[in-house]
């Protein structure tokens, strides 16, 4: 991955999130979480809804189905995804951004792996 993430951001804990080639630091809070991720690959979102999600492109592309409404944000766009709406999408290699979800538990710390 890039250097485009600080060591204060990449020494937050890694984010375990299911998508292939995502890195993604974790800041926690009682009510709320906040993910700086970068791809490294494409991915396609699944259809999908959770409580409200705000971000702001730092890098790359997304292009993001809303409710059935289709947006594509780029470096230094702003998203929000309301509470509830159902949302697909897809994500391209080189997207970067800072995420705020309004969950305090949408994703948990990963796990360290076993040593061999």
């Amino acid at each position: 991955m890039s250097a485009l993430f600080p060591e204060i951001i990449t020494n937050l804990p890694e984010a375990d999130i299911p998508l292939k080639g995502i890195s993604a630091f974790l800041s926690q809070a009682d009510s709320h979480q906040i993910l700086f991720m970068e791809f490294a690959e494409d991915v396609d979102l699944q259809e999908h809804s959770h409580d409200s999600q705000w971000g702001i492109v730092l890098e790359g592309k997304i292009e993001l189905i809303i409710d059935g409404v289709q947006h594509t944000f780029v470096k230094g766009d702003r998203y929000f995804i309301p509470s509830g709406a159902k949302h697909s999408g897809k994500i391209y290699a080189g997207y970067a951004d800072i995420t705020f979800f309004h969950e305090k538990d949408r994703y948990q710390v990963k796990k360290a792996s076993p040593s061999a």
